[in-house]
């Protein structure tokens, strides 16, 4: 009996020992992979406008996000830039004088917004394992480029400052540690504003679609790193209870 009862404790506790490593190493992969991102609602169309958001995780444990200031690209100038609010959080855009002015809806723009800065009010912040989401409306979107990179600063109570400023890799190389957020655009159809209707239909529709994905992959993810997690404690497990009987058969 008591070499019975050896072998259930020792496949308990190596059950116990590689769950918590299998937990350990999601937790891990989940953290190196966040980062301040940009998506649109439905794809941006070149030449038209947009509602842009960006998704910023707070990837300190002991200190909140407490600024996020974004650089839009001097090269490709937006004569609209417009913040939706955000409660607890105060936005403020800069602009500069163009180098060479541009014309917009036929009228000549001098100057655009090169900065958006989020500044959290006394007592607001991105607290550990939180994030936010800040919106822009943007337009019109350049007809000359597929990318707009839009580096971003994100600065902690601690006074650290994490620039996400890494510009997208080649084709088929390595996502830097810290990529800039990308906005990618698509050709546009001669309509710059869009039908509000099929807008929002759009918007609705990628909204779903994309959750109801991010939902099923996590799961099959999961499903998979549980049960390989689960095949090994068992089969550590196992190892043991035969070392057990073994080391106890007694020797002719």
């Amino acid at each position: 009996m008591s070499m019975k009862r050896s072998g259930v404790r020792a496949l308990a506790r190596g059950g116990a020992v590689l769950t918590a490593a299998g937990f350990l190493v999601l937790g891990t992969a989940g953290l190196a992979s966040a980062h301040v991102t940009a998506s649109t609602p439905a794809p941006a169309k070149q030449g038209g406008y947009t509602k842009v958001t960006l998704r910023v995780p707070n990837e300190r444990p002991d200190s909140g996000t407490i600024k996020l200031e974004l650089t839009l690209p001097a090269e490709y100038p937006l004569a609209s830039v417009s913040t939706k609010p955000v409660p607890g959080w105060k936005a403020v855009a800069v602009k500069e004088k163009l180098a060479t002015p541009v014309t917009s809806h036929g009228r000549e723009v001098t100057e655009a917004v090169r900065t958006v800065t989020w500044t959290a009010d006394p007592g607001s912040r991105i607290g550990p394992g939180e994030f936010n989401e800040f919106d822009l409306s943007i337009g019109p979107l350049p007809d000359n480029t597929e990318q707009l990179v839009l580096p971003a600063k994100q600065t902690y109570e601690s006074g650290e400052v994490v620039d996400w400023n890494a510009p997208p890799p080649a084709e088929g190389g390595d996502e830097p540690e810290r990529p800039a957020p990308v906005l990618n655009l698509v050709k546009g159809d001669g309509d710059a504003h869009g039908s509000p209707t099929a807008t929002a239909t759009a918007e609705t529709d990628s909204h779903d679609a994309s959750a109801a994905s991010a939902t099923d992959d996590t799961a099959r993810w999961l499903g998979g790193a549980g049960l390989a997690v689960g095949a090994l404690g068992l089969g550590f497990g196992a190892g043991a209870v035969l070392r057990s009987r073994r080391a106890g058969k007694p020797t002719a």
